[in-house]
């Protein structure tokens, strides 16, 4: 089932650590917020383990910088049985500005397996029996 709103699943202060040589944010920082947030989404749909299993293109439309709020926004686009594809809005809002730019777009696949990493049909119950003492899923 496919949703038609967009839903803030994450917000990132980017920091100096995540630079790359040329001073502005590492593209693969980015990209791994989008993986985090395709979790997010996906996660919506059940209490199971989620992992990536595809990711669309990611074009690049804007930098982003040290200082800048990046806002990743999701919603659901397509629904199988044991998985679901997220959209995936990057935008940044601007340090000293404020000013809101689109950063990109992505489409992340995600499926639920089971403890031995086989898919299973994420519309029946939660597969998320236990938990390590600090609150991992094990």
């Amino acid at each position: 089932m496919a949703d038609t709103e967009l839903r803030d699943s994450m917000r990132v202060l980017m920091m100096p650590r995540d630079t790359n040589h040329l001073g502005t944010i590492f593209g693969g920082v980015i990209l791994s917020y989008i993986d985090q947030a395709g979790f997010v989404e996906a996660r919506r749909h059940g209490l199971h383990r989620w992992v990536t299993i595809a990711m669309d293109d990611v074009i690049f439309k804007e930098p982003v910088y040290v200082g800048d709020i990046v806002a990743f926004r999701t919603r659901t686009i397509e629904t199988g049985t044991t998985s679901v594809k997220v959209e995936v809005v990057v935008e940044a809002e601007r340090f000293e500005s404020g000013k809101t730019v689109q950063v990109t777009t992505a489409g992340v696949k995600m499926v639920a397996v089971d403890k031995n990493g086989k898919s299973i049909d994420f519309r029946k119950e939660p597969t998320l029996d236990r938990r390590y003492p600090h609150g991992a899923f094990v």
